[in-house]
């Protein structure tokens, strides 16, 4: 039979054979699973249970060999859900899901209920559709097993030696949805020419919507020669960081709060007030003309934007409306630590230079 088949068609058929094989050990792997669990021969061993026995021994990972032990116990209770399996209507990770299921609802358990889902969907959509039948037969017991996987929440921050920060962490399902839902539509492409990879971009939209969801109060102490970035100076300072770049102070200075410090000696003579650069009718008026980010191809919306002088302020730039253009948080980066220029035509209209571009001189003094 499988001469007669094309290529591809030959290789599809033995890819259902070998999986229905595969499935049919799993499942006596896992009966054999159930038995050793009792038999606490693991115990003799030195394991902590028949799963970290499993874990170490058949080289598995944890959740594996818990949900092998789990379909050896539950097999006896879903004897229909095995004979679709050998039928080839349902895959083994389809009993996995059903055993799992099992486990959390008890006596509720109803496997004929279960198996029409399960020969409806794929694995991964039976577990969402077992997640609503648990909890629609124990709603108040789903509700407790969220709550305690709330409890688990962690984030942990590490600082490099360059000063980049890397984050490892756990997040429940519900806390998860809502950080995803609000980083997905900052992560979207900023145009055809954003070619940065999603897990960049997924990166890039944490840091925006930390920085404008909420007023952010950062104390970063810079010199003058650093915001001029003269030769010979020092970088800026900040709590949380390693030195900053004289390039990054002269984009949070575009559109910021600004309070002024003078020091003499390490002692402070004076504060200023804080006062935000661009600020009042202003920066209503901007947000009116712009409406988006002026990137070509951008189109962030004006309250996710920071104002940008065109000249900066230290090269004698003023908050001229004519002198301000609204960017997104990704391309003021650009213009500032990227070294991309911004010309403004005539008619208004937003030209950008790349850095390595022949066609632009030196900044205005």
């Amino acid at each position: 039979m499988l001469a007669m088949l094309p290529a591809d068609a030959e290789i599809a058929y033995r890819l259902l054979e070998l999986r229905q094989f595969i499935d049919s050990l799993e499942l006596e792997y896992s009966r054999l699973a159930a038995d050793f669990e009792k038999s606490k021969h693991w115990e003799h061993q030195g394991s902590n249970s028949a799963i970290d026995w499993m874990r170490f021994h058949c080289h598995m990972t944890s959740n594996a060999a818990a949900d092998r032990v789990a379909v050896g116990e539950r097999a006896a209770e879903m004897p229909a859900s095995l004979q679709a399996m050998q039928a080839g209507e349902i895959g083994f990770a389809h009993l996995t899901v059903m055993a799992r299921t099992a486990n959390a609802v008890g006596e509720a358990f109803d496997e004929a209920k279960l198996l029409a889902l399960a020969r409806e969907n794929s694995p991964g959509k039976f577990h969402y559709k077992c997640l609503h039948y648990r909890h629609s037969v124990n709603s108040k017991q789903y509700a407790k097993e969220q709550a305690e996987l709330a409890e688990t929440n962690t984030l942990h921050m590490n600082r490099r030696d360059d000063g980049s920060f890397f984050l490892t962490g756990f997040l429940d399902p519900v806390g998860g949805a809502v950080v995803r839902s609000a980083l997905e539509p900052l992560a979207r492409p900023l145009g055809k020419d954003d070619h940065r990879p999603r897990p960049q971009r997924m990166a890039d939209a944490l840091v925006e919507l930390a920085g404008h969801k909420q007023t952010i109060q950062m104390q970063v102490t810079s010199s003058i020669e650093t915001l001029l970035d003269l030769t010979g100076a020092p970088g800026a300072e900040s709590e949380f960081s390693l030195p900053i770049s004289s390039k990054t102070v002269e984009r949070w200075a575009c559109d910021c709060s600004l309070t002024r410090v003078l020091m003499q000696d390490s002692v402070v003579l004076d504060v200023g007030r804080a006062e935000r650069t661009i600020k009042g009718p202003r920066r209503r008026a901007l947000n009116a003309r712009d409406q988006h980010c002026r990137w070509p191809g951008c189109e962030r919306p004006a309250s996710w934007c920071d104002g940008h002088h065109i000249v900066y302020v230290m090269r004698g730039g003023g908050d001229e409306l004519e002198n301000l253009v609204l960017l997104c948080t990704r391309h003021h980066r650009m213009v500032h630590e990227g070294g991309w220029q911004l010309v403004k035509a005539d008619d208004g209209k937003v030209i950008t230079v790349a850095p390595s571009s022949p066609f632009m001189g030196k900044s205005p003094p």
